[in-house]
């Protein structure tokens, strides 16, 4: 069993007013236009703070290099809009999940009573449905940041609406253009979201970093066999995932047959868990990710797996290292575990 410490990052910049970071190595060009619509409540929508721009016009950049997401290559147009991050639940509840196959990358992360909840990226393609979407945390502020991203979610509660508030980031929840209920399900899991309609009314305004350190294929280390893992969060939640012909399954997934997000690499990050200060509805209190500081990592693809560890601050990008030097991620698609050093665990199949 794999047991490693971490803190968790948290930087970039914000949406709305001037921002300062580092920029990554590849960088796609987009523009943003945003209004800024934040949660009242938790899960509850809210009015929007203003009303967001009409659809840009003007034709996307030029993309050169590689897309900020993947590491994939890139050349030509870009998106008008910026990265959407989408919060999507990810308990048997929300079954089946709609839209992950068309993302870019996805973060797992705890939120209250032990469950998980997915940061979903969207950029290079926008589902005209993706959901159940529910509330934001202040965990996602580090997630967000680092992608001059907006975030997309039902709401939030006040305290967390203050704090991202307080980061410049543009939010958009129910009520703005693409959210919709789907009667056929029971609240509050039953809210979707319509990006294609919402990336319409959004220009994107800064180019947008590297998310992680890509790098060859042929640079990653030999590691040792992997043919999988289990990550627990908590006791009542561990997810599973199988490598299967270049792809890694996720075994405990709720997506919907043929819609779900079969990654190239799977990249755990121990982290620091504290608490947000406040409690959900039904009084449990509400866990806080730190995305900053560093610790140990996994790096697994190919059926391998690589050790290392990795650090953050605020304003940095995250940065991997093995003891031989730096160590970088393949391009393709990514799935980040965000799993507690303290009360979560790793296993490895070998």
């Amino acid at each position: 069993m794999e047991r490693f410490r971490v803190h968790h990052a948290r930087h970039g910049r914000g949406a709305r007013h001037g921002r300062q970071g580092r920029r990554g190595p590849a960088l796609v060009a987009l523009t943003l236009t945003t209004g800024l619509l934040l949660a009242a409540c938790q899960d509850t929508p809210s009015a929007p703070a203003h009303a967001p721009s009409k659809q840009a016009t003007a034709p996307g950049l030029t993309v050169t290099g590689q897309w900020p997401l993947t590491g994939l290559p890139a050349a030509g147009e870009g998106p008008r809009h910026p990265v959407m991050v989408v919060k999507i639940d990810n308990s048997a509840n929300s079954s089946p999940q709609i839209g992950l196959k068309g993302a870019d990358l996805v973060t797992e992360e705890l939120v209250e009573g032990g469950s998980t909840r997915l940061a979903v990226f969207y950029y290079q393609r926008t589902p005209s449905l993706v959901g159940p979407v529910r509330s934001m945390r202040a965990t996602d502020i580090g997630i967000v940041k680092p992608a001059k991203a907006v975030l997309v979610a039902s709401g939030g509660a006040p305290p967390t609406v203050r704090r991202v508030r307080a980061a410049h980031i543009d939010t958009f929840v129910e009520g703005a253009p693409g959210f919709r209920r789907d009667n056929a399900r029971r609240a509050p899991y039953n809210l979707f979201v319509d990006l294609s309609r919402l990336a319409g009314t959004l220009k994107a305004e800064e180019s947008v970093p590297s998310y992680l350190p890509f790098g060859r294929a042929s640079d990653l280390p030999p590691g040792t066999r992997a043919t999988g893992l289990s990550a627990r969060f908590s006791r009542t939640h561990t997810t599973r995932w199988r490598y299967v012909a270049g792809k890694y399954v996720d075994e405990s997934s709720f997506a919907a047959t043929g819609d779900r997000f079969r990654p190239d690499n799977l990249l755990v990050l121990r982290v620091r868990v504290g608490d947000a200060g406040y409690l959900d509805p039904a009084g449990n209190h509400v866990p806080e990710t730190k995305f900053t500081g560093t610790g140990k990592a996994l790096l697994l693809h190919g059926g391998r797996v690589v050790k290392g560890t990795w650090q953050k601050s605020l304003g940095s990008a995250l940065t991997l290292r093995t003891a031989d030097g730096n160590l970088t991620v393949p391009p393709g698609h990514t799935w980040v575990e965000l799993v507690p050093a303290n009360g979560g665990s790793v296993t490895l199949r070998r």
